[in-house]
């Protein structure tokens, strides 16, 4: 596939409509080729339709894109040979073996036989599958299924990768099994666009930031999320959202963030640190057993008057 050159994806005014429901209200995106683009959101913030559309799969009402320099209306079909899609979910068919999923795919793209060949044996490697490889998929587990997902998504060695969310639902090894291939995918220079629900995952592996919410993005520019250090420094500028979310918890500044006491755990704003509470005296407490007097005599009667008597009130005195 020729390379057109320029920017791996931009946007302008992407307008999308289901009814009475604006999916997108005017998205603008660019990103760089060679990057990762973190587009973050809650559910139902149009992440989802932006990624469908910038993938081909569905029209734009209003704005136009380009993806590896190809329009998405024009050039569609020239589009699809460039890019790799993982959805939501895991888009494979469960009946078949792990190998017959990326053949599929492979054949799919026209790949010669002996190209197929050597690209499925080098995918299944690269995801750690070739113990399972000839097995139903039906047998893996949610980040196996997740991993050769994502492989069957580089069989035609795309220039621009969409992830759709693609750690929800794991639990944290597959995760950062994940974080590490889509690590390795950029460091090959894969543009890489990637919506994600987590900022810490956003924080990991985007050059920069953007937030989508109610179909708009966010009045600020999409930005390095550690203020130009590269990726995985650590050091991350506040999001709005995050700014927002601290005002309304009572934080004023960036500084104002809950303490932690000497065990590590969180105080918040305004707690007071938990005084520490001495060990309970041995023996009754003051008014009861033996500062009373009577000893096992008068336990029985404290017993015989918490138990309602069948005669009444009235015979309390003589009830045996």
């Amino acid at each position: 596939m020729a390379d057109r050159g320029g920017a791996g994806i931009v946007a302008q005014g992407l307008r999308k409509r289901f009814g009475a429901v604006q999916a997108l209200a005017g998205v603008d995106l660019e990103v760089p080729r060679g990057t990762v683009l973190g587009l973050l959101g809650p559910n139902g913030a149009g992440k989802t339709t932006a990624v469908k559309i910038l993938t081909t799969l569905l029209p734009p009402d209003e704005g136009r894109a380009t993806v590896a320099g190809f329009d998405v209306l024009r050039e569609a079909d020239e589009l699809r040979a460039a890019i790799g899609l993982a959805g939501q979910y895991a888009a494979v068919d469960e009946y078949l073996t792990g190998r017959e999923n990326i053949d599929l795919v492979g054949r799919l793209y026209h790949l010669p036989t002996v190209e197929l060949r050597r690209r499925t044996q080098d995918l299944l490697e690269r995801f750690d599958l070739v113990h399972a490889a000839d097995r139903p998929v039906k047998t893996y587990s949610g980040g196996m299924r997740r991993r050769l997902d994502l492989g069957a998504s580089l069989v035609g060695r795309p220039q621009v990768l969409f992830l759709d969310e693609p750690t929800t639902g794991l639990d944290i090894r597959s995760r950062l099994d994940l974080w590490e291939v889509i690590r390795q995918l950029v460091a090959e220079g894969t543009t890489l666009l990637l919506t994600t629900q987590y900022l810490e995952e956003a924080d990991v592996l985007a050059d920069r930031i953007a937030v989508i919410d109610r179909g708009g993005r966010d009045a600020r520019r999409a930005e390095d999320p550690r203020g130009g250090r590269g990726r995985g420094s650590g050091r991350s500028r506040p999001l709005a959202g995050a700014r927002r979310l601290r005002r309304h918890r009572g934080g004023g500044r960036r500084g104002d963030l809950p303490d932690h006491d000497e065990r590590g755990r969180g105080q918040g704003r305004g707690h007071r640190p938990r005084e520490r509470v001495g060990r309970r005296r041995r023996g009754p407490p003051p008014g009861r057993g033996a500062d009373r007097g009577g000893g096992p005599e008068r336990a029985q009667a404290d017993a015989r008057r918490r138990v309602p008597c069948p005669h009444g009130e009235g015979r309390r005195a003589g009830c045996r």
